[in-house]
């Protein structure tokens, strides 16, 4: 009998790995670039994703894959995954080198103020695909194939025009797209939600001259978790965005109020707070949205029934203080949901009539992780729509009726074309954190400009019991952080920098590490900005509302071990399935249907 062939546990492994690709039915001999300790890897499209021409193909890395098995033939849970452009090797190799070698310099608080105009480029190809003209003679076909050919132009534009070093991530998907050309075309009024703390990228010009000029509908900008932001800083955005945008309606909206006053130092950082209550009917700024509405409609809807639910919100919240939030709900009227999915394909008439059958139509759009779900969970005063810090969460539009005429459109997140710097884009939670490639450069754009060490602590890993204390670079941070929460690898035992870096930027994400950009001049004005009289009247109602939650406030410091660390160190298995805020519930009932932004008159246009 021959000799048997040796067999390593090696050649095993990958002989398993090489079957689960095939059940999955990945392209042979495909591995994803990524180094994730997931494994992520890069997924087989089905015919039903026509979004990518044969020309960039290769280009592009499809994110959050979902299960296919069990789910029939007609429904692909892919469809809508986040399509961004693949980094080259190369270049990841030279940003991890950049992590380990350049020393990190602290930046003047000059460099936080960002002028929308650099970023979007107004004017320039940094545009977002528009629905290409169409007639009712064409067929369904004919419709997606022009649309397609339109979509490849727009790509090919804007790839000849600027080098993929200079563009930031953007979405390449044609079916997210089309989701958004859907939501536009079935809204009275569109809300665009901004993340408070980096509204310039939250905001693009393109869509608000689209909106409000060829569609000739009402915008109303929504600055989103003004919690998380100075109160001076909050009131700087809102005249800058109303002195360069007068057609805009502003409102100021969180949903889970908090004091932004208190300092952030190294004994608030690494504690997470708990959902007690009916946490949803404590959000701030429903009052000023149907201000707005009302303005914008003129009495040509009547939306007293949006007034009356509010009311009767209010007086739940103080009925059910101490109950939990699914307890608090069992009473609560039903809402009526529709997930749309094939319908953002069917044609629409062009001109459709305004407040149809005496309904207005809300559509909320807006990049990923700025709060568009929680925005509605906030209105509607209960969860009826899922949350997760993951980018692409939400993956289809749904409607959802708020009162008899009131209809709320969720539109899926859309991140737009721009010059951005792709570490800003990765601190501002616009990439899936557990599918990023490499990490710590991001790491060290946070660590230039807020004290990462001293805020967390960190003790340098070459530091020697003298005092002195070596320079810091990116990878030195991180490696520090896994030494100080306990984070190894599993064979060698090792500091796992890569789980350590993730983590920081969960912490970013969730405000506890809180980088906040600016308005150009801010810096200089910052001293009237303090002093303005609706800065001082939104700090005495914020604080109102913080000293309102203390009785409820139930913090726990995290363990240096990191074994509590359930909802900011995950894999990526795991990450989706989160909250993307934790809120603080308040005991005081007159608040909870009171206004704490009802003396700033932001829904002035």
């Amino acid at each position: 009998m021959p000799r048997k062939k040796p067999f390593s546990v090696k050649q095993k492994k990958k002989q398993l790995q090489d079957k689960r690709e095939r059940k999955r039915g990945l392209q042979d001999g495909v591995r994803s670039s990524s180094n994730s300790r997931s494994g992520s890897r890069e997924r087989k499209e089905d015919q039903t994703d026509t979004s990518d021409g044969e020309s960039i193909t290769q280009q592009i890395r499809r994110l959050n894959q979902q299960p296919t098995q069990g789910l029939g033939h007609n429904y692909d849970p892919n469809r809508y995954r986040l399509h961004f452009e693949r980094e080259s090797r190369e270049e990841v190799e030279r940003r991890k080198r950049a992590a380990r070698e350049q020393l990190l310099k602290p930046v003047s608080e000059k460099s936080l103020e960002l002028d929308i105009g650099d970023i979007y480029h107004p004017g320039s190809n940094l545009d977002f695909p528009r629905r290409p003209s169409w007639n009712y003679e064409m067929s369904r076909e004919q419709l997606m194939s022009q649309e397609e050919r339109s979509f490849q132009e727009y790509l090919g534009k804007i790839h000849g025009s600027y080098t993929s070093e200079q563009l930031s991530y953007f979405e390449h998907n044609l079916e997210t797209w089309r989701q958004l050309w859907r939501v536009l075309e079935m809204s009275d009024i569109v809300l665009l939600i901004t993340d408070i703390r980096h509204p310039v990228i939250n905001f693009p010009p393109a869509l608000y001259e689209y909106v409000t000029g060829e569609l000739g509908l009402s915008l109303i900008l929504v600055l989103n978790k003004v919690d998380l932001a100075p109160p001076a800083l909050v009131i700087a955005w809102k005249y800058h965005f109303r002195l360069h945008y007068p057609r805009l309606h502003l409102v100021l909206f969180t949903s889970f109020p908090r004091d932004p006053q208190t300092p952030q130092d190294s004994k608030t950082v690494l504690k997470k707070r708990r959902k007690q209550g009916r946490i949803w009917t404590r959000a701030l700024g429903p009052e000023q949205l149907l201000r707005a509405c009302e303005t914008i409609t003129a009495g040509k809807v009547d939306l007293s029934s949006w007034k009356e639910k509010m009311d009767r919100d209010a007086a739940g919240a103080s009925r059910d203080t101490g109950l939990g939030e699914e307890e608090g709900d069992e009473e609560a009227p039903a809402v009526l949901v529709e997930q749309q999915t094939d319908v953002a394909l069917e044609p629409t008439g062009p001109i459709r009539e305004r407040y149809k059958d005496g309904v207005v139509t809300i559509g909320c759009v807006g990049f990923p992780n700025v709060g568009k779900s929680s925005l509605i969970n906030g209105l509607v005063g209960r969860k009826v729509v899922s949350v997760s810090r993951t980018p692409g969460h939400t993956r289809y539009f749904q409607t959802y009726f708020l009162t008899p005429t009131v209809r709320l459109c969720d539109c899926p997140g859309l991140i737009f074309p721009s010059l951005l710097p792709r570490q800003l884009q990765v601190l501002a939670g616009i990439y899936p954190i557990a599918q990023i490639q490499e990490p710590y450069t991001s790491v060290g754009y946070l660590a230039s400009r807020i004290p990462i060490q001293a805020l967390l602590r960190l003790r340098h890993p070459e530091a020697q019991d003298s005092g002195h204390e070596p320079p810091w670079c990116a990878w030195d941070i991180c490696e520090a952080w896994a030494e100080k929460r306990g984070y190894k690898t599993a064979k060698a035992a090792r500091n796992d920098v890569y789980r350590a870096a993730n983590s920081l930027l969960r912490l970013a994400a969730d405000g506890r590490l809180s980088l906040c950009l600016r308005p150009p001049g801010y810096s200089d004005q910052r001293a009237s900005w303090e002093s303005h009289p609706e800065t001082l009247e939104l700090m005495m109602m914020q604080g109102r509302v913080g000293l309102s939650g203390e009785d409820e406030d139930e913090e726990e410091e995290l363990s240096s071990s990191g074994e509590e660390e359930v909802e900011e160190d995950r894999d990526a298995d795991e990450e989706g399935e989160g909250d993307e805020d934790t809120p603080t519930p308040a005991r005081s009932s007159n608040l909870a249907g009171s206004n704490p932004y009802a003396l700033l008159g932001e829904d002035e246009c």
